[in-house]
């Protein structure tokens, strides 16, 4: 049975589990987020498509786990985690460090296991060869906490509970780390599979040229989606966002 491996129950949930789909869609949250993030998409794509959410260590059942701050070890485990998945077609989505990571799962699961992933949907994050200098890891926890309040994609209830706060924080910056402190190996330039980058038009961490640029990193086709909204904008267009991905997914073979 895929996913029976010792190290997949840690990294992958299904949520609403879906063994005779056709597609399987491999979701990757944000910097501080979390599997359960996915829980709206399973719940919609299902039947159609058996969602996987991968949960990183260090938040939630996971938050006793040391942080990966390396977005080349997070992907490692990651690519490894989701190989026994792939006796059926499986793409992959990400939002803002998801994307990038995505994108190194991808390089991962075609040179290391031969998989070529049905499409890779890079959400909210520049192509991995625009960099910006950012430093919001290092910053102290009332300036982590401050960029969270202005992308607004944190709970409000979390914010205000101090307590709860200290909890996530340790999690969120070993994200920040890993996202910001991010860079492609050289001769990882390019995924074989189809991309399709989405992003808001008032995205403060990526501009139109920048995800536009994500076609430099596909040989496959490539189509780029701009959507109204912030940094977050797929939480106001959950529904445009998951038809255009239904859609998608349901043209692979």
């Amino acid at each position: 049975m895929p996913g029976s491996t010792p190290a997949s129950p840690l990294w992958i949930r299904r949520y609403s589990p879906s063994p005779d789909a056709s597609v399987r869609l491999a979701c990757l949250p944000h910097a501080g987020g979390s599997a359960s993030f996915f829980l709206p998409v399973a719940r919609t794509l299902a039947p159609a498509v058996d969602v996987l959410a991968v949960q990183y260590p260090g938040r939630q059942d996971r938050r006793t786990e040391r942080c990966i701050e390396d977005l080349h070890e997070l992907a490692d485990e990651v690519a490894s985690a989701l190989e026994p998945w792939t006796d059926a077609p499986l793409a992959l989505f990400g939002h803002s460090m998801g994307a990038s990571l995505a994108f190194e799962v991808a390089l991962r699961l075609e040179r290391k296991a031969g998989t070529v992933p049905a499409a890779l949907f890079a959400s909210g994050r520049r192509a991995p060869s625009r960099h910006r200098e950012e430093t919001v890891h290092r910053r102290d926890d009332d300036g982590i906490v401050a960029e969270l309040k202005r992308l607004n994609g944190t709970d409000s209830d979390v914010l205000g509970d101090e307590e709860l706060l200290r909890m996530v924080l340790p999690a969120i910056r070993g994200d920040y780390t890993a996202a910001e402190t991010y860079r492609p190996r050289p001769g990882g330039a390019a995924v074989s599979c189809p991309v399709t980058a989405m992003t808001g038009d008032a995205d403060p961490k990526v501009s139109i040229d920048e995800a536009r640029a994500w076609e430099e990193h596909t040989t496959g086709g490539f189509d780029l989606r701009v959507f109204p909204g912030g940094h977050f904008y797929l939480a106001d267009r959950q529904a445009e966002v998951l038809e255009l991905i239904a859609g998608r997914l349901n043209t692979i073979p």
